[in-house]
């Protein structure tokens, strides 16, 4: 299942995908993972949640990303739930071509039962292929 939560910036989106990732992981019985481009959120997140911070890699790219999330995936078969914020802050790609990376997460989620909730900043008007996730 893939939930994407698109509003303006400044909207509340960080804090409350923060809440839904501590909430998780008081209840879930799998992993939890948490990727942003800086460090900012990492002393508000729960310890049991795995923090990435994608600034410390090259992830410039849709297909770049979607490798790291695999290999993510690949090391820990308990996860259940990975929470990206900002998915256009780490990856420099237009949000009208990102079509190919949405249906390789639905795939992704589907094969390995993994919930994403992704953060997307609305500068503009949503594509139909994301307004489908939309929260």
């Amino acid at each position: 299942m893939i939930h994407v939560f698109c509003n303006k910036r400044g909207s509340g989106k960080t804090k409350a995908l923060l809440n839904l990732a501590n909430e998780k992981a008081s209840e879930a019985k799998g992993h939890i993972v948490y990727i942003d481009d800086n460090s900012r959120p990492l002393f508000q997140l729960d310890r049991r949640i795995r923090f990435i911070n994608t600034s410390e890699f090259s992830l410039r790219k849709q297909e770049s990303f979607y490798g790291f999330l695999c290999g993510i995936v690949s090391e820990d078969y308990d996860i259940d739930t990975i929470c990206i914020d900002g998915l256009f802050n780490i990856i420099e790609e237009n949000l009208q071509d990102a079509a190919q990376l949405f249906y390789a997460l639905e795939k992704l989620s589907s094969q390995y039962a993994i919930d994403f909730y992704i953060n997307v900043n609305e500068e503009q008007e949503m594509p139909d292929f994301i307004m489908k996730y939309v929260a």
